[in-house]
């Protein structure tokens, strides 16, 4: 994806990534259970939307991030369900997330290997990485973050709000620890997204069944998370195109 279609990391890209990921689990599920596709049947169709977005992005020589987050969305509905198979199949939870987290941890380790002598080329400099493994790693922390917010919502049996606190409260740590650069380590930034996965997962779930129903609150976790993109207007501030090697 181009520089100039990528957000800049800051406060508005974290909150935005948090509603996202609310929004995404409303997607999943609604794709799956509303619509009737099933947790496999619709990953080919949101692969074919994901193609659609890099081909058309392409040859946009717009500035804006509508495209990054129209793929954050189709990644993070495809993850949702991902992370459902592994309860349709009846693999332990525990198990799943072992797997997935070597998955994770296989990915960062081929991104430092190809791009571990790249550095962030300007003072301040701190955005997101352009490199292709970006993608395919936000799906592996999105299935893993689903899994460890039913997990917790489940198999620890804390229901979808006190799990949505809980690892609510570990993401603020996180933010909290980060807050003077260590977000933009590659290691740190990819904890960042699985707990940012876990809390929305628990959240959109607990908005979907407590609250608004799936469908309702899809719409709604959609116009939030459009909303904030729309209204938030950030100073204007030094760019970047990578996210820094540990």
């Amino acid at each position: 994806m181009k520089p100039d279609h990528m957000p800049k990391l800051g406060p508005k890209y974290w909150t935005a990534l948090v509603l996202a990921s609310v929004f995404g689990a409303n997607t999943g599920d609604y794709l799956s259970d509303v619509m009737g596709l099933g947790h496999i049947a619709g990953l080919p169709v949101l692969a074919v939307l994901l193609g659609i977005i890099f081909l058309v992005e392409r040859f946009d020589r717009f500035k804006h991030h509508a495209y990054f987050w129209s793929a954050i969305i189709v990644i993070r509905s495809a993850a949702t369900n991902i992370g459902d198979i592994g309860r349709d199949l009846h693999i332990h939870a525990l198990l799943f997330m072992a797997f997935l987290a070597a998955l994770l941890l296989v990915s960062l380790f081929v991104w430092q290997a190809f791009y571990g002598k790249q550095r962030q080329t300007e003072p301040g400099n701190n955005s997101l990485a352009t490199v292709p493994v970006y993608w395919w790693t936000m799906l592996v922390a999105g299935a893993l973050g689903t899994v460890i917010g039913d997990y917790f919502s489940w198999g620890l049996k804390l229901g979808n709000l006190n799990a949505a606190l809980v690892l609510g409260a570990a993401l603020a740590v996180l933010f909290l620890l980060g807050r003077k650069g260590g977000l933009s380590n590659l290691f740190y930034y990819w904890l960042t997204v699985v707990c940012i996965r876990s809390a929305g997962t628990a959240a959109g779930d607990f908005f979907a069944h407590a609250v608004f129903g799936l469908p309702v609150s899809t719409l709604v976790s959609g116009l939030v998370f459009v909303a904030l993109l729309v209204l938030w207007r950030e100073r204007n501030g030094v760019r970047g195109t990578e996210c820094e090697s540990a």
